[in-house]
Formats: C-alpha cells, structure tokens, sequence
C-alpha cells in the first residue's frame, strides 16, 4: 500500500497533486510520501515483533536522503552503512551510533578509524585479513571493535545475477567451510570483540525459501562455533525481502518472514538484527517526468522523456520494471516504447508496453522508484542530479536540491599547464 492516488483525475501524493511540484521544482524529480515510509517502517517492525529480540538497521544505501533517515530515526531504525559518507548520514539523522552497523567489503582504514571514533556498534567484517586490520585500528585507539562475520552460505537467492551475494562466486563474506577457523583466529585477537555471525544472500527475493535454507545453514554454524568455546550472541540476518513492481507479482510479507525467522531460530538464544532496504522504502517514492515528445518509430512509437538511466539506472542496469502512469490520464491506452534522452541505447525504461496514452508536455510517473532511485543517479551527459521532495500530508518541501551542471563545473579546474 503507498499514499499515491487519483483525485480528480490527477495523482496526488497524500494530498499534495503532483502536477504542483513538478511546475514549481521541475523534472525529473523524485517525490517520496512520508506517510507511506512510516507505514512500511512500522509494518515491518511491528511483525518482528513476535522475536524475544531484534534490532532493525535500515539499508542506507537503498535511500540515503537526510529526511527519510529522520523519519526512520524517529520510528527507532538504526542503519546499516557501507561507506563512511553512509556512516556520517546516519549521524546527521540523529541515529544512535549504537545502532550502526558498518557492511561493505572494502572499507579502507580510514573508514574503519572514524567509524570506531564514532561508536559504531558493529562491524560485519567480510574477510579475516580485514578483521586483523580493524583490531590493530582499535588497538591504536585504545578501543575494542564489537564484530560479526560475515559468512558466504553458498545460497542462491533466485534473484538477478547482479543484486545476488550469496554464492560461492561472489564476492562478500568468507567461505562457509572456512568461517568457524577463522572466527575462532579472530575471537582470540586483542582489540576485536567477536559476538556473531552476518550473512546476507540478496536484494529482491520473491521466495523465503532461499533464506529459511541459508538462515538454518549458518544457524547450524553458530552451534559450531560455540561448541569449540566461542560465544555468539548476534545473528544479523540481513535483508532481502523484496517489493512489487508490477501488478501480479507476489512477494512475502513482512509477518511471513517474521514467522518464518521465528520457527528457524526458536532455539538461538541470540539478538537478531536486520538490515531492510527496499521493502521499506521502495514503494514510498515515485519518479516524476515530462515527455518531451513522442516520436514515430518502425514499430511502436517512441515516448521520449525527461527522465533518464542517470536520474533512474535500474532498467540500464538490471532491465528492471517500473510501472509507468500519467498523472492526468485520459483513460485511453497506447503500446509504446519509453526512452530517455542520454546518448546511450541503454538509455531505456520500457520497450512495447501498453501504457497511459501520452503527448508532449504530460507528466507521468515511474511508479516504486523509493529505493535504488536517486542515490544511483549521476551526471552523465553534463545532466543535473535529480532533486528529491518529500510530502506530508498537504506539506511539501525540497530536501535535496536539483543541482545543474554550472554548480559541478564550477568544481572542476584547469590547471596551469593548460592555461
């Protein structure tokens, strides 16, 4: 469920009509609906609710816009940083640093020291060769790092080959053969303080199957692990859970995953922590556009629009479906191909799909672009970055500026020799 609906004949976010934003902001720009973020966010911890004790850290990455990590904040997310710009992020929303938890396979010394400045609250470490860099890091700071370790289940997720991380062949986590040696090296390393074990197989999963099977496995590791004398007393479990696109897909609910969870680690005795993304702030945004004009094709006509791969990639890079609305329908249809205007074939959302009938000058949507939106966008082509507006109720407000292409050549220099 999302608060973007049809009154009158225009789609609104809550109460706010999008035709308002877009004449006063431009487009593209993303719209997110506050009310719809609360929601999931609430959904989401209220069916993990059944566990003895879970601790949920949003996906930084999925969306990382200053206000929607208020939001959160304030719903009792802490977050799950891979960077140390994610990391400061989470601290501007005013995030516990207790409740970060910093992922990532290649976080550099740097990163590692700030985050233990801070008061990180774990750090999933993904090789044992980072885990002896942290512990000489902390040992310098007079600190002990509190840590996981991530472990490669061999599990594949059924997702698309380049959102899974799971399987032997990619590259996050130790092997699962190798996990319980390399745990028992790391417990014993001063400046380290081994809790638990992390594991994440994938992003968009439509089947709890994939992680009930990995869950167990890597259950099955713990008890390994404390037999040989260690303890584990955190199991982060991840994220995964994915969002519908388009209409007939059918994905898990967040009280199926909790049930699920809680008949697989009835017996851990351990604080479980999650790190969801998209199912929280997937369906809470939308991406909107103006079609510059719709061409004659050798087929279907080509729609062109405002947006493009660099203000929305995911079709670029995964062929992914976003459903595409008008936002003043006419109630006729048209079977069309939908483009944006960056100098690459890429650079397209939708080939042959029946769609709203459109012409130059309407505004649509790209429908569940909450996450994975604009924190992927870019520059190419000398394009602005796409700004960000979140509603509240009949509230609007910018909170991420549309910054043109003047603004990022004026950070650019032409050094002396070229003169």
């Amino acid at each position: 469920m999302d608060h973007f609906h049809y009154s009158g004949g225009v789609l609104h976010a809550e109460d706010v009509p999008l035709p308002v934003i877009a004449d006063q902001v431009g487009t593209p720009v993303y719209v997110y609906s506050r009310a719809t973020l609360t929601r999931h966010a609430r959904v989401f911890r209220d069916a993990l609710s059944i566990l003895p004790a879970a601790r949920i850290a949003f996906a930084v990455k999925s969306n990382p816009n200053l206000a929607v990590l208020k939001v959160l904040a304030a719903e009792g997310y802490g977050a799950d940083v891979v960077s140390v710009g994610e990391l400061e992020r989470a601290l501007a929303a005013g995030m516990d640093p207790e409740a970060i938890v910093f992922s990532g396979v290649g976080k550099t010394a740097a990163e590692m020291t700030r985050a233990l400045q801070a008061g990180c609250g774990q750090f999933n470490l993904e090789s044992e060769e980072e885990g002896l860099e942290l512990a000489e890091i902390a040992r310098s700071l007079g600190k002990t790092a509190s840590c996981a370790l991530r472990v490669n289940p061999d599990v594949d997720a059924g997702t698309h080959g380049k959102i899974s991380t799971g399987k032997a062949e990619n590259k996050f986590g130790v092997p699962y053969d190798r996990a319980a040696a390399i745990y028992a090296r790391l417990a014993q390393t001063e400046g380290l303080a081994m809790r638990g074990l992390a594991l994440h197989i994938g992003s968009q999963l439509s089947k709890l199957d994939p992680l009930e099977a990995a869950f167990t496995k890597v259950g099955g590791l713990m008890k390994d692990i404390r037999a040989a004398g260690h303890a584990v007393t955190h199991m982060d479990l991840g994220g995964g859970v994915g969002v519908p696109y388009k209409a007939g897909d059918v994905f898990p609910q967040p009280e199926d995953y909790a049930a699920m969870v809680a008949r697989v680690t009835a017996d851990w005795d351990v604080t479980l922590m999650f790190e969801p993304g998209r199912v929280i702030t997937g369906n809470t945004g939308v991406l909107v556009t103006r079609v510059v004009r719709v061409k004659e094709g050798v087929g279907n006509p080509w729609v062109v629009v405002d947006a493009a791969m660099n203000d929305l990639a995911r079709p670029a890079l995964y062929d992914a479906w976003h459903d595409f609305a008008a936002v003043e329908p006419s109630g006729e249809t048209m079977t069309a191909n939908i483009v944006g205007p960056i100098c690459e074939s890429s650079d397209t959302f939708a080939m042959a799909r029946e769609i709203d009938a459109v012409q130059r000058g309407d505004l649509a949507v790209f429908r569940t672009a909450g996450a994975y939106g604009a924190t992927m966008a870019n520059t190419y082509n000398s394009r602005p970055l796409v700004p960000e507006v979140m509603v509240d109720g009949a509230k609007w407000a910018v909170v991420a500026d549309r910054i043109d292409p003047a603004t990022i050549l004026a950070a650019e220099r032409v050094p002396d020799f070229l003169a």
